[in-house]
């Protein structure tokens, strides 16, 4: 808050249900103008208007989303605007994809702006979970309303903090990470062979498990699927997808907070937003896309400090239909049209005119501007898009080499997946180590540690799980190395003497210690630059 109070801004990676928002209202209600919120869903808009408007006793908050009218919009912003600071509102939540209207941002650029809040800022980055092509507006927004900026995110690794800063241009933010650590929550994996086995064995399980829970599936038809055979073995379940109308989702959410519903069959399109404080497990039927998002799910669970289960039902075979959503390729063609389009035009170009002239649905038309403009043959700005001058040859190549950087990423991304199922060591700490908190000892609260404990006649496993610790570490955690191969990359950890290393260009790769010693594959950056 001091940072804020100062002018400095702030990204803040703090588990949900830890006063993240506070960190915010407190400094905006004391600063002069209007803090903007940005906010992905409008159920969690209201919510947080209400609980404003609650505390304070009258109507400091307001929202602007697709659900209003045209009267009830226009007396937001003028709420908004109010001279008077008794009666002006002092928050203003948005939807980001309000910032693609050229309207809204006219009017924004016109209000006093105390404060500019991201909530769920993981959506700027591209390394995260729930990347959302509409927050990459922000950027633009806040450098032309020169307000200090709140990022707020549940869980974020270290490239995920490093693309919000660079994706929100904050400049020299004050950086707040409170541990990953939820003990409470016991980790498991469970490995099958044949997928009838693994079906089967989820939807027993999940039908003996008590207390409210989430059961994550890949698909819509998995989802539909399970929950009418966990229906039919007694729970009160429903599915709930980004096929299902608007209104059936409302349902499914509103019914799992009030209990009506006591396990929600789901795509990863459910979970943002849903403080539950007694969800007892999470089960995941089959693989996440990446640790990322697999630790944003099952921190779902016990929020609490009760007890909680997560179990990961694992077959190597299902990581295939991750890896096929991993590989897309981008159309070098769209890219040279799109690209020759922007170089007609004798101004920048907004988003919403780029729709028009190209015939591009948003979603698709956002993915190939992005390339452009990471290839380096666009210039993004607040009002809009322009080609810079360079042949569509090297626009489309330099483009193409930014989308294979990408898959190349993404399939790192989800070898890591495999090597948390598949490792011997403590769960716990492997997950950990993937965002850079892995803690000095086993947890003795996962299935490994418990395995281990076992076999070595000690309770929680501690002892026989230290025997597994690596070699001495040839860098610290977080040094700057460079590969003869792959560049640059960051020192994420080490886990069975491998060492696993973040790459700019490849994403993670894991090497042999021994390998690394023996042939010098990786040298210390600062120690090579001397």
């Amino acid at each position: 808050m001091q940072a804020l109070l100062g002018g400095s801004s702030v990204l803040c990676v703090m588990p949900t249900g830890s006063g993240k928002s506070a960190i915010y209202q407190v400094p905006a209600m004391t600063l002069p103008g209007v803090a903007v919120v940005i906010s992905p869903l409008i159920a969690l808009q209201h919510d947080q208007a209400e609980s404003i408007n609650r505390h304070t006793g009258a109507e400091r908050a307001r929202v602007l989303n697709s659900d209003l009218g045209a009267s009830e919009r226009e007396e937001a912003w003028e709420a908004a605007a109010d001279d008077d600071e008794t009666g002006r509102a002092k928050f203003l939540f948005l939807a980001p994809e309000q910032l693609a209207r050229d309207d809204v941002m006219e009017r924004l650029l016109g209000l006093d702006v105390s404060l500019l809040v991201v909530d769920e800022a993981h959506c700027v980055s591209s390394w995260g979970h729930d990347f959302r092509p509409d927050y990459l507006q922000l950027g633009h927004l806040l450098r032309s309303l020169r307000a200090p900026v709140v990022a707020l995110t549940a869980t974020a690794s270290r490239p995920v903090q490093k693309e919000i800063v660079e994706g929100l241009h904050l400049e020299d933010p004050f950086v707040l990470v409170e541990g990953f650590d939820r003990p409470n929550i016991s980790l498991e994996v469970i490995q099958y062979v044949e997928d009838a086995d693994k079906d089967r064995a989820v939807r027993e399980q999940v039908l003996g498990l008590d207390g409210p829970g989430l059961v994550y599936v890949a698909t819509k038809k998995a989802a539909d699927a399970l929950a009418v055979e966990l229906k039919a073995g007694g729970r009160n379940a429903d599915a709930y997808h980004a096929g299902r109308p608007k209104n059936q989702r409302e349902a499914v959410h509103d019914g799992f907070l009030d209990g009506r519903i006591d396990v929600v069959v789901a795509t990863t399109a459910f979970g943002m937003g849903v403080d539950k404080p007694d969800v007892r497990f999470v089960v995941h039927a089959d693989v996440s896309d990446s640790l990322d998002g697999y630790y944003q799910e099952i921190g779902r669970a016990g929020r609490d400090g009760q007890p909680a289960r997560a179990v990961l039902h694992y077959r190597p075979e299902d990581l295939s239909l991750r890896r096929f959503f991993a590989s897309t390729s981008a159309s070098r063609s769209q890219l040279r049209e799109l690209f020759l389009l922007l170089s007609a035009q004798d101004r920048p170009v907004s988003m919403k005119k780029l729709r028009e002239l190209s015939g591009l649905s948003g979603r698709k038309l956002t993915g190939l501007v992005n390339l452009l403009v990471a290839g380096g043959s666009v210039k993004d700005g607040v009002k809009g898009y322009r080609a810079r001058r360079t042949s569509a040859s090297d626009a489309v190549a330099g483009a193409v080499e930014q989308a294979e950087n990408r898959e190349s990423i993404d399939l790192s991304r989800i070898e890591m997946v495999r090597r948390y199922a598949e490792t011997s060591r403590c769960r716990r700490q492997s997950l950990l180590s993937y965002f850079g908190d892995e803690p000095a000892d086993p947890c003795g609260n996962c299935d490994n540690c418990s395995e281990a404990g076992r076999s070595a006649d000690t309770p929680d496993g501690t002892a026989a799980a230290r025997e597994q610790a690596p070699p001495e570490a040839p860098f610290d955690i977080e040094a700057e190395v460079e590969h003869p191969q792959w560049g640059r990359g960051t020192v994420m950890g080490y886990e069975d003497h491998v060492i696993t290393v973040l790459f700019d260009t490849v994403g993670y790769r894991t090497l042999s210690l021994a390998l690394v010693t023996e042939k010098d594959l990786l040298v210390e950056v600062q120690a090579a630059s001397r």
